[in-house]
């Protein structure tokens, strides 16, 4: 796996005593620091295994929930797992695995990953879990669909705001242990953080449109939940609204959008304001330490955001 800096990927909270155990399912481990980078992680450059490079034994522990597997196709987006590609059994039968070994101080995001799947809405389903050869690996649910498209006047925009709707101010599992957003953004939040920064609800938080996929059935689901954490209920509507300004909408077109969502149009909007004002020193900031395609042009938007915020707010 990329080693991607802890501030954006949030480690876990260090464990705490209750009543009775709850189940590991993301392990604390440090992380090299530095600054984040602006965009997502389908940007990232990766050295990538192939499924044939895999040790025997991983592959024989992955072929007991497959079957044998007749051809592996690598994924063309996301790049924070060593591992990722589809797996064609004789069948036809295809399952998306991603993992890396066990020695990889970020081993935690792949377990994390899929604790926070199982439970998230408009989600594919994690199917399975291997443990072998030196690999941590986890199957889930191959979903056939397309990416979709954000541009003004898209239905696809119908759709997206479907999927938001049910999933913000989803409760974060408590089970799961992840750092806050408002830790991600710490050095950039005023010492008096807003109380709204504090919610712990389910917060995806890397809303690419690589990582949504609209299915046949029409259904927009939200894939690669690496870097959820809890957050205010209305953390993926806010996210979004750069994304929809990089997509074609002007600024106000944009927040309209986004107002759609209840949480959205019910927060503070100084809290709003502030909130993008954040982002866009965050993404600038990280973007001058790694230029990444795309890094400006969100980055950009989040400045066109913030100037809309602070010109009708």
């Amino acid at each position: 796996m990329l080693a991607v800096p802890r501030q954006l990927l949030g480690q876990p909270e260090p464990p705490v005593e209750v009543a009775h155990s709850a189940p590991r399912l993301c392990h604390p481990v440090a992380a090299p620091g530095g600054p984040p980078p602006v965009a997502t992680n389908e940007e990232y450059p990766m050295d990538r295994t192939e499924w044939g490079d895999l040790p025997r034994a991983a592959r024989a522990s992955v072929e007991l929930h497959t079957g044998p597997v007749v051809k592996a196709e690598r994924a063309p987006h996301g790049v924070m797992s060593r591992l990722a590609c589809t797996l064609y059994s004789e069948d036809d039968h295809r399952v998306f695995v991603k993992g890396g070994r066990d020695t990889d101080p970020q081993v935690w995001v792949y377990r994390h990953e899929a604790a926070v799947t199982r439970l998230a809405p408009h989600a594919p389903r994690v199917l399975w879990e291997v443990e072998a050869g030196g690999w941590v690996l986890y199957g889930y649910e191959y979903v056939s669909g397309r990416h979709p498209d954000l541009s003004p006047g898209s239905p696809d925009i119908v759709l997206l705001l479907q999927t938001l709707r049910s999933v913000s101010g989803v409760p974060w599992p408590d089970p799961v242990r992840k750092r806050p957003l408002r830790d991600r953004y710490a050095d950039f939040l005023p010492d008096e953080v807003p109380a709204e920064l504090l919610d712990r609800t389910l917060a995806h938080t890397d809303l690419s449109i690589y990582n949504m996929m609209i299915t046949s059935s029409g259904q927009l689901l939200l894939l690669d939940w690496a870097l959820s954490c809890p957050g205010p209920a209305w953390t993926d509507s806010a996210l979004v609204v750069p994304r929809l300004i990089s997509a074609g909408h002007l600024p106000q077109e944009a927040e309209q959008i986004a107002m759609e969502i209840p949480t959205f149009r019910d927060a503070n909007p100084a809290v709003i304001t502030e909130f993008a004002q954040v982002v866009c020193a965050a993404w600038e900031t990280w973007g001058k330490a790694r230029q990444l395609p795309h890094g400006a042009e969100l980055t950009a938007a989040a400045h066109s955001w913030v100037q809309h915020r602070r010109d009708g707010n």
